[in-house]
């Protein structure tokens, strides 16, 4: 048994060696877990297989009624200390009950100036082996200087809150309170809450330092040359990013300060659905001893794991160590980007394929965040849905989204980064009548961005959208860079255009009232980048 005061200190847990003793305690006590025929650890995450962002709540204070997103769209639902002091005591007091709990002390963001020490509490030792994989591992002697964490978390797993505590709707409940630097998780097992628990403190911590926080996966040429690419899960984010041409820097979460770019995480954590060895080498085989398969289905005798088996949840997940990636750069930090693109899975089938965009508009899709909410990455949702998610990442936000759009457009402005809008969508139709663009030209549009031939080409105009596309790309047939060759009944793709167009609009409304940085200028650009019709 545990006192409550070894949590506000090292204390007198059991603590285990990683790797292989969380296996054992992992295949001995929790159910659904075994080893895959290449040495990974499936596991089941239970009731929740995505995250749950409508139990996600923030203690709202005299600070940070100030300074964070609240209203109108934001993720930020409040609580009151007195309510978080409550699903507080009731996470300890559970982890006090349990014979063995896991402790990780880590490190968040590569940049060692602004790096962030975390502590994560865990009933699961498979959490415990995620974290260990997702998180900074420090040295043995960083880690016995390791001192007081930045950061906690609690994490109860699948032990339940009170659902009927005031602002509690049901019993699964996931609390970050700023001012005492904790956070806790109640009623669900999905490893993801702890990682985008982090990436919103993040999101919050990082802009008070000048420093922009990023929902981005990151790489970079032999030559120095950084690309950051934007987009919600399913976007393609991780796939593209883990590029083996080029060096890994990271595949969803970055920062971007005064000396270029720096990876938040010490692991990736890659969608799994489709998963094969022919598109995705490098996720293919980081799928080894170590990494942490969630949700996965398999061979009951030979333990081969069915990656298009999606059963149990489109949102199937393997997290393993960036080391795994044999051309990950460590440590995982790069000049300034270079490129900046923006991701969108288009579900509408009108977006092109590639679109170069100028600040404005950068600014504009950049704030929107278009895209589809791919199924399986929050529970209930079954097929795409168009949605917009500000700062391709509004979930994990904290400030309100023009404050992270301000801080791009002087980081871009500063350092001549190119943007560009890419739909790894539909095309030929909208969702369910079109097809979804092939991988391999995605690539071959991402490797015409790296190499600079694309700024050299031909372009033309679209019509609503105003974008600049390309008229020509080697390796891409030429047809299909103008939506509107790719749809054979013209009429239904001009009433789709406008449709999205529309959308865009009504869902900007949100944002025309708020001055984007100190210029004005700029702003009215903002506005003007829009859809016209």
């Amino acid at each position: 048994k545990h006192r409550k005061s070894d949590f506000q200190g090292h204390g007198d847990y059991d603590l285990f060696e990683y790797g292989a003793e969380l296996y054992e305690q992992a295949l001995q006590h929790e159910k659904g877990s075994l080893i895959t025929s290449t040495g990974a650890l499936a596991t089941l995450s239970g009731a929740k297989t995505g995250r749950c962002p409508k139990d996600k709540r923030v203690v709202k204070d005299e600070s940070t009624e100030q300074e964070l997103w609240w209203g109108n769209g934001s993720p930020n639902i409040e609580m009151d200390e007195q309510t978080f002091m409550v699903n507080r005591e009731t996470a300890v007091e559970y982890l006090n009950s349990l014979d063995k709990v896991f402790v990780n002390d880590q490190f968040i963001n590569w940049d060692p100036e602004n790096r962030i020490k975390v502590r994560i509490v865990s009933a699961k030792a498979y959490h415990s082996l995620f974290m260990h994989n997702m998180c900074i591992r420090p040295t043995p002697e960083e880690l016995e200087n390791f001192g007081t964490p930045d950061f906690t978390i609690y994490n109860a797993g699948q032990f339940p809150c009170n659902r009927y505590t005031h602002y509690m709707t049901s019993s699964t409940s996931v609390n970050i309170n700023l001012a005492r630097k904790e956070m806790v998780i109640l009623g669900t097992m999905y490893a993801g809450e702890m990682k985008k628990g982090l990436f919103s403190l993040m999101h919050y911590l990082m802009p008070k330092r000048r420093i922009l926080s990023l929902h981005s996966g990151c790489n970079m040429g032999k030559d120095g040359d950084v690309a950051i690419f934007f987009g919600l899960s399913g976007t393609g984010k991780t796939t593209l990013s883990t590029d083996h041409n080029r060096y890994l820097i990271g595949d969803d979460e970055h920062c971007w300060g005064d000396y270029g770019v720096s990876n938040i995480e010490g692991g990736c954590y890659a969608k799994c659905i489709d998963l094969s060895k022919e598109k995705e080498r490098d996720i293919w085989n980081a799928i080894k001893f170590g990494s942490v398969l969630e949700n996965v289905t398999f061979d009951k005798h030979t333990r081969e794991v069915d990656y298009s088996d999606g059963s149990i949840t489109e949102n199937t997940r393997v997290a393993y160590p960036i080391e795994y990636i044999p051309n990950a750069k460590i440590p995982c930090v790069g000049p300034h980007p270079k490129n900046v693109i923006l991701l969108a899975c288009d579900a509408f089938g009108v977006l092109p394929p590639v679109s170069k965009l100028n600040l404005a508009q950068t600014m504009y899709h950049f704030i929107s965040g278009y895209t589809a909410l791919v199924a399986g990455t929050e529970e209930g949702v079954k097929e795409p849905r168009a949605t917009f998610s500000a700062c391709f990442g509004a979930a994990f936000l904290m400030l309100h989204p023009t404050k992270y759009a301000a801080m791009l457009a002087e980081k871009m402005q500063k350092h001549g980064a190119t943007a560009w809008l890419i739909n790894t969508g539909w095309s030929g139709g909208r969702y369910g009548s079109g097809k979804r663009i092939k991988l391999s030209y995605t690539r071959k549009i991402i490797d015409a961005v790296h190499s600079g031939s694309l700024l050299n080409a031909n372009y033309k105009k679209t019509e609503v959208f105003g974008l600049e596309i390309p008229t020509e790309i080697e390796g891409v047939p030429s047809e299909m860079l103008d939506p509107v060759n790719t749809w054979s009944d013209k009429k239904a793709y001009q009433e789709t255009l406008l449709k999205l167009a529309g959308l865009f609009k009504t869902n900007f409304e949100t944002f025309t009232n708020y001055k984007i940085g100190k210029d004005n200028k700029l702003t009215e650009d903002i506005l003007a980048a829009g859809p016209n019709f």
